[in-house]
């Protein structure tokens, strides 16, 4: 095999562990997942109260890192004593579903 063979394979391989939340995820899905976040993060994305972060129009893979973060116990202080316990009752797919309709509501909340 030549360079040119371990260049393409090399390609290949990174596609196949690239992140695929964004295509598999279902946004509506997530808008069903999303009433317990409305508590604290707003019906629409748009927090009520200073101290909670807005999600709408967040960007869908931060999204993800966040609450994997929280799920996994690697993100403390803030509201991490609320948010670990929600964060654990979700699976990858939950996840991927939540960011994916919060990042597709508009940041302006309208």
């Amino acid at each position: 095999m030549n360079i040119k063979h371990y260049a393409v394979a090399g390609l290949f391989a990174l596609g196949a562990v690239a992140p695929a939340a964004s295509m598999a995820a279902d946004a509506e899905a997530g808008k069903a997942l999303s009433s317990v976040c409305a508590a604290c993060h707003g019906q629409n994305g748009i927090s009520q109260v200073p101290v909670y972060p807005n999600l709408a129009g967040q960007k869908e893979q931060y999204l993800v890192s966040a609450l994997k973060a929280y799920k996994n116990g690697n993100r403390s202080g803030g509201q991490s004593a609320l948010m670990i316990p929600q964060a654990k009752n979700l699976s990858d797919a939950d996840i991927a579903n939540v960011a994916a309709y919060y990042s597709s509501l508009p940041a302006g909340g309208k």
